[in-house]
């Protein structure tokens, strides 16, 4: 690849993110003492410290001046300090069973990184018959396997792993042209522009799946759980986070499609490279078999609650001994755990994963990050705050409604997650939308998962989510073109399918 494809996104990124980086660095700071020293009637002293307090973390989340999962211990550290928490309780959250729910979906998808079994399925999709060399078939295949595997895997990953075989793919269509003595551009030619953002836009639509898909999910299921008791199963968020993710596919697919289409009604070379990349896969090893086995047990016990919870109701004893007993992050634990037990060599003494790939594989900051923001929203909760926010916001709204109430937030997540990390803009925007919901009287689910499903759609800039910096840095994706793209998408996103579904899907499941 021709190193002048990569020099202008490079510097942009790096422009970009410098400004950034030093104008939150010395505001935040001013604008944290600012609010700490105005007089703020109705603010007890500690919500007014506190307040203050997120105020500066918030800019450093956005503006990320030094490591966003330093900025979530900042807060509680600085909580304690100036006496708004004990530091027993200010540092509690981040023993959430939910850490240790993503924990272990962080060594599962490890697994099957290690093993290839996150290949295999991919290659498995892109060899099967219908793909053929068809280039919108091969277009299509690429989203959908992108998708799938992000519903379990990170969206980072499923990016990194898909990536080289769309350059594959593109490398194929090149060397076709070249052969038939036609010469292009791979960086100028369509269809490569808009495979590149299918494998981006794809990767992070499949984590809406799962609540393992991605951390704005999980975000906001803790807030849930710990701002408004409310607790929602696995089963129950993939009932409506399957809908949303097919629909946000399908517009995505017909776009990009429409977008940047393919001029040749196929690849030559295309379907003999993905049939030599599944050769060299070889048979099942162990690995994969074990990895297969302990992640599909973990999927198995997520779900099995929805299905009882069908035949027996929700308060059936059964199944409230099930949730005492197997909860979702001992589920995830356990599957984990297995990887360390379950042998691929036993006279050797070797088993299915190594403690080091598993701590290569959690993301930890992450997992701090999620802390830090349970631990604000406790401490939200505790000093009175979020009613008092919650009661601005749901008095500026005039006499909201649902609908109000779920597309402001919508808006919110959105466009803080174009701004910066969705999971730091989860954090921010999570706690004020359960809080204006609760003030307002009404259930904090859908506006809950309204964020978490927004948060997931940052498509317009490099920035926004890594998926869309992985495909920027090829080469293949200018900058207008993935701004333009991905702001149609986005519009589209939250007014024709996120509103919809979460007004009338699951405000009608949690009837």
């Amino acid at each position: 690849m021709p190193s002048s494809t990569n020099k202008k996104p490079q510097s942009f990124e790096h422009s970009f993110d410098r400004k950034r980086h030093t104008l939150g660095l010395f505001i935040a700071p001013l604008f944290a003492l600012i609010i700490f020293f105005l007089p703020i009637p109705g603010l007890t002293l500690s919500a007014h410290k506190l307040l203050a307090i997120m105020t500066l973390v918030s800019l450093w989340w956005i503006t990320e001046p030094v490591p966003i999962a330093v900025t979530s211990l900042l807060g509680p550290t600085l909580a304690v300090i100036f006496g708004v928490i004990s530091v027993k309780d200010g540092f509690a959250p981040f023993a959430n069973p939910i850490i240790f729910l993503f924990m272990g979906g962080f060594i599962l998808a490890k697994a099957m990184m290690v093993h290839g079994l996150d290949k295999r399925f991919a290659f498995g999709l892109l060899s099967m018959k219908w793909v053929g060399s068809s280039p919108t078939r091969i277009f299509l295949a690429i989203g959908i396997a992108s998708m799938l595997c992000s519903g379990w895997v990170s969206n980072t990953a499923t990016a990194a792993m898909m990536m080289p075989i769309a350059l594959g793919l593109l490398t194929a269509i090149k060397d076709m042209f070249a052969a038939n003595g036609r010469n292009i551009h791979l960086h100028e030619y369509k269809y490569a522009t808009g495979l590149m953002l299918m494998t981006a836009y794809a990767a992070s639509i499949g984590g809406v799946l799962t609540p393992i898909g991605t951390p704005p999910n999980l975000i906001m299921l803790g807030f849930l759980d710990q701002m408004a008791n409310i607790k929602i199963s696995f089963f129950e968020w993939m009932t409506w986070g399957s809908i949303a993710m097919i629909f946000y596919f399908i517009i995505t697919y017909l776009l990009l499609k429409k977008l940047f289409p393919a001029d040749v009604s196929s690849i030559n070379g295309a379907k003999e490279l993905i049939d030599k990349k599944v050769q060299e896969l070889g048979s099942w090893t162990q690995g994969q078999k074990n990895t297969a086995f302990a992640f599909g047990l973990a999927v198995c016990l997520w779900i099995f609650p929805g299905i009882l919870n069908i035949f027996l109701g929700s308060d059936s004893p059964v199944l409230k001994l099930y949730d005492q007993l197997l909860p979702e992050s001992i589920v995830a634990m356990l599957a984990a755990l297995l990887l360390f037990l379950l042998p691929v060599n036993w006279e050797k003494r070797t088993f299915t994963l190594k403690w080091k790939d598993a701590v290569d594989g959690i993301e930890w900051g992450t997992l701090i990050l999620f802390g830090g923001g349970l631990s604000l929203g406790h401490m939200m909760y505790t000093t009175g705050l979020s009613k008092w926010i919650g009661d601005g916001i749901a008095n500026s709204l005039g006499e909201p409604n649902l609908l109000m109430i779920v597309t402001v937030f919508s808006l919110l997540a959105l466009i803080m997650s174009e701004l910066t990390s969705h999971t730091a803009a989860t954090n921010m925007v999570g706690p004020l939308g359960i809080t204006a919901a609760l003030s307002a009287g009404f259930d904090p689910t859908p506006v809950a998962v309204a964020i978490a499903l927004s948060a997931s759609l940052g498509f317009m800039l490099p920035v926004s989510t890594p998926p869309n910096a992985i495909v920027y840095a090829s080469g293949y994706v200018p900058i207008t073109k993935m701004i333009s793209t991905g702001f149609i998408i986005d519009l589209i996103g939250i007014f024709l399918i996120t509103i919809p579904i979460v007004i009338y899907f699951v405000t009608w499941i949690l009837s």
